[in-house]
């Protein structure tokens, strides 16, 4: 499901609209600016458990809550990157980030992941989202990865599990999707042979809850795509009182500019 978010446009002789276009390296930054200011990430990161696992997008969600900057595609396994679906070269890597009680701690993502109480909180990249909010996420390793290892602990436990995506990976349907194939059906894949994982249970914040969390104005997607390097980019109408509206384009206006992310390398590299 999509994170709450509640607007107040009640006044509809207030309300002013703007339009705005994002390029999916600042969606990704607007995102981040929006998780990390989330109540329960911050409780969650200065007093008890929080999971930032590996992904470009987390990348930025990590800068924004500790001021730790890595190049994003480092902190990612699995990516499409070269038209192909690939991983980051392991000595290139680095690896999730946990932390407890505001302490960054060195630990396996499997055994952190055990230790999830109430309070806590996970935040997980995807590969795709639907008009639902049902989230994907793409697979290679065969056991899952890092969405098999923790989602049946999250779901069980009731630990929130937030997921940042931008709209540039907005599907019909995640369920569809996902049905009736997987790496050991695949005749051919270009590059890893991989699966898309569904998750129902996650909230997912894409640029339509950031501008609602951050700035308080109602946004929807009307357009995407595009050239010239907006390939990509999401055309977001936004509804506000003037001042909300304000704060919405001087937030986008800080994140335009934003350089995409740039892989040097990757497994599947020639």
């Amino acid at each position: 499901m999509f994170y709450p978010v509640n607007v107040d446009i009640s006044d509809k002789a207030r309300v002013e609209q703007g339009v705005l276009v994002l390029n999916p390296a600042e969606s990704k930054r607007l995102i981040a600016k929006a998780v990390a200011s989330l109540p329960e990430v911050q409780h969650a990161y200065k007093q008890a458990r929080l999971a930032v696992t590996g992904g470009t997008g987390n990348a930025f969600v990590l800068e924004e809550l500790t001021g730790e900057k890595i190049p994003a595609y480092q902190y990612s396994v699995g990516m499409v990157n070269d038209g192909m679906l690939t991983t980051t070269v392991g000595a290139d890597r680095i690896g999730s980030k946990f932390f407890v009680n505001g302490e960054s701690i060195q630990i396996e993502a499997r055994d952190f992941f055990k230790t999830l109480e109430a309070g806590d909180v996970v935040i997980k990249g995807g590969n795709a989202v639907d008009t639902e909010g049902n989230a994907g996420v793409l697979a290679a390793n065969d056991t899952g990865g890092t969405i098999g290892a923790l989602l049946g602990i999250v779901c069980v436990r009731g630990i929130p599990l937030i997921m940042p995506i931008g709209l540039e990976k907005l599907i019909p349907s995640v369920p569809q999707a996902a049905a009736g194939w997987g790496q050991k059906t695949l005749y051919y894949a270009m590059g890893l042979k991989c699966c898309l994982a569904p998750v129902v249970t996650g909230l997912v914040v894409t640029e339509i809850q950031a501008l609602g969390i951050l700035t308080g104005v109602s946004a929807r997607l009307v357009a995407a795509g595009g050239v010239g390097g907006s390939e990509g980019a999401v055309v977001i109408l936004m509804e506000g009182y003037r001042e909300n509206l304000e704060r919405a384009m001087g937030l986008a206006h800080s994140v335009k500019g934003e350089p995409k992310v740039e892989v040097p390398r990757h497994q599947l590299s020639s």
